[in-house]
This record gives C-alpha cells, sequence and structure tokens, in this order.
C-alpha cells in the first residue's frame, strides 16, 4: 500500500483521499499546508493517525511513497519539483503546470530520480474512452463538439469586487485552464495532436478568462471546445463521423455513449461508468508504481505534454497572461 501525502486542503483534496482509499491502494498519511489549523482541519475527517505539516522539507523528509499536490496552480510546477528531487512519486491536480517546458522538466527529473510524475487528468484515465476509441476506429471523423463549463461557487466572491485564486493572474486561473483541459484531453486522447489551437474568451481586466470557446485544427476536421466558470452546461458532447453521430452525456465521468446512425437504430455502446469520478486515474497511478509499464508511462506523459502545448497556444491566441511570464 502507498503511503499518500497531501498538498493542499480543499475540496477536490478530500474528493482524491475518498477515490484512493476505495482502491484499497493508498493511505492517508501526512498532510500539509501553509498553516497549522487548515492542516488539522483536513485531517480531522480521517480516521487513521495523520501527521501535519506546515514546513515543506519536513513533508518531504517524511516516508510517504506518493504526494498528492492540490495547491492553486501556479504552485503545482515548484512544489513537484522539490518532491521529485526528494524521490517522492508525484500525482499533480490538473492542470499540473501553466506553461509545457515546466512539465518537460518534471518528466525529466522524476526519471533522473526515477520515480514517476503523474498529472491527475481523470477523464483521460476513463475506460468509457477506450470503448468510445475502439468504436470509432473504422469510422472516419468529421468533426466533434466537446462542452464543459459549471458555474463557481466563488462567482458570488469575483462578482462582489474580490479575486479568489480561481480567477485569479497570480495563481493561473480562468476557465480554460480549469474545466477547459477536460475536453482538451478527451480530444487528445481520441484524436492525438492538433495541428493547431484557438480560443476566444470573456475575461476579466486582469487578462483571466471566465468563458470561451475555442477549436482544435486536425488535418480533416476541427474540434469545437466550449467551457465556463460563470454558466452550467447540460450540452452532451458529440463526435460526428460519415457514418453518423455518436453522442456522449459529458465529457468526463460518462454513463452513456450512443450512436446514431445516418440509417438505422441507435446503438447503445457499452459504457461501465466508474463509482467515483477519481478512481480510475487513483487505480492507474498505484498500479504503475507497483508493476511499472514504460510504454503506457510515456503515452501518458506525450499526452500531457500535447495538452499543455495546445492550452499555452490557446492562451496565446486569446491574450491570457499569468503573473511571472
Amino acid at each position: 500500500m502507498l503511503t499518500l501525502g497531501i498538498i493542499g486542503t480543499g475540496t477536490i483534496a478530500h474528493h482524491f483521499v475518498a477515490a484512493a482509499h476505495g482502491t484499497k491502494k493508498y493511505q492517508l498519511t501526512a498532510v500539509y499546508s501553509r498553516t497549522m489549523e487548515a492542516a488539522r482541519t483536513f485531517a480531522k475527517d480521517y480516521k487513521t493517525e495523520i501527521h501535519l505539516y506546515t514546513d515543506m522539507d519536513e513533508l518531504l523528509a517524511s516516508s510517504i511513497h506518493i504526494l498528492y499536490i492540490a495547491s492553486p496552480n501556479s504552485l503545482h510546477y515548484g512544489q513537484a519539483k522539490q518532491a521529485l528531487l526528494a524521490g517522492k512519486h508525484v500525482i499533480i491536480e490538473k492542470p499540473a503546470v501553466t506553461r509545457p517546458e515546466e512539465w518537460a522538466d518534471l518528466v525529466e527529473t522524476a526519471r533522473e530520480k526515477g520515480v514517476f510524475v503523474f498529472e491527475a487528468a481523470r477523464n483521460y484515465h476513463e475506460e468509457a474512452f477506450t470503448v468510445i476509441s475502439d468504436f470509432l476506429s473504422d469510422k472516419t471523423v468529421w468533426g466533434a463538439h466537446f462542452s464543459y463549463a459549471k458555474y463557481s461557487s466563488k462567482m458570488p466572491e469575483l462578482l462582489a469586487g474580490k479575486t479568489p485564486n480561481v480567477f485569479s493572474s497570480q495563481f493561473a486561473g480562468g476557465a480554460l485552464m480549469d474545466l477547459g483541459i477536460y475536453p482538451v484531453y478527451a480530444s487528445i486522447r481520441l484524436f492525438g495532436t492538433p495541428t493547431d489551437a484557438h480560443y476566444l474568451a470573456q475575461q476579466l481586466p486582469n487578462t483571466i478568462d471566465i468563458n470561451g470557446s475555442g477549436q482544435l485544427m486536425y488535418k480533416d476536421f476541427q474540434v469545437t471546445i466550449q467551457t465556463g466558470k460563470n454558466r452550467n452546461s447540460q450540452l452532451p458532447a458529440e463526435i460526428y463521423t460519415d457514418q453518423g453521430t455518436l453522442v456522449l452525456d459529458t465529457i468526463e465521468h460518462i454513463s452513456s455513449a450512443i450512436f446514431y446512425p445516418l440509417q438505422g437504430e441507435p446503438q447503445v455502446l457499452p459504457i461501465q461508468q466508474a463509482p467515483h469520478t477519481m478512481v480510475e486515474e487513483a487505480v492507474h497511478f498505484a498500479d504503475m508504481v507497483a508493476s511499472p509499464q514504460a510504454d503506457v508511462y510515456e503515452s501518458w506523459l506525450l499526452a500531457a505534454q500535447t495538452t499543455h502545448q495546445t492550452l499555452y497556444r490557446m492562451r496565446q491566441t486569446a491574450h491570457i497572461h499569468f503573473e511571472g511570464e
């Protein structure tokens, strides 16, 4: 069993711990936060002994095997680099980095230290995408439309004149990085590397996007991306082919995929939704540490690199800038 450390005490960290514990492959043993009060509040929900830290060096000197990082986006790279140098496996909540060269550096550091680095982009690891990819293998893709938007719990603060982390240029916030990454990952998982990407956004004065739409360009088709943090989208995802349209109920934690042929009756694909949104990635990461598969791991690293190159290109076209760039 992997002893698990956590950086970041928000809701997403609780979700990951629940998924990790559900696999029976992890045990939470350490929590890091800037304040002891926050670490203690997070840990009180768990009955096992958990060591609390406000000093990063002390956390990394502990006996944890693997570290899950769920701090604000702009902190991911530095914290992950420090953990990898300390010889810890690292899982970084999406987006793992803000620029593609940061991901490349983390990958190289992990290789030098003989440990693994993973991006927790949960939908990439869904078995549903294997079923979908297999189904599309004998069809010519003509395009797709992927949407993922959720009204942020931090919108009232933003509307009151404050700047929460998720809308901050200092902390690399915005809809594209937080939610748009899901349809981008889905497109790369199914269709590979786009030749180009564009993004248009509704932006705050600090350039951070609160919603937007974009296109991923492929040789013979385009994928339209829509995302937002000031709206809820109920739109399904659609993939258009020469034989008909495949409709997914969502682009992450998929529970339904129905193919509507140009002629004939609809066909329901055998999708088995996982019991928790993060359990499939948690299983994959633990299994990779226990029984490494170099080809599979390299494919994950390449997908992450391609995703961050695409996101960076989309940010450039929309003139979204983070502090320090």
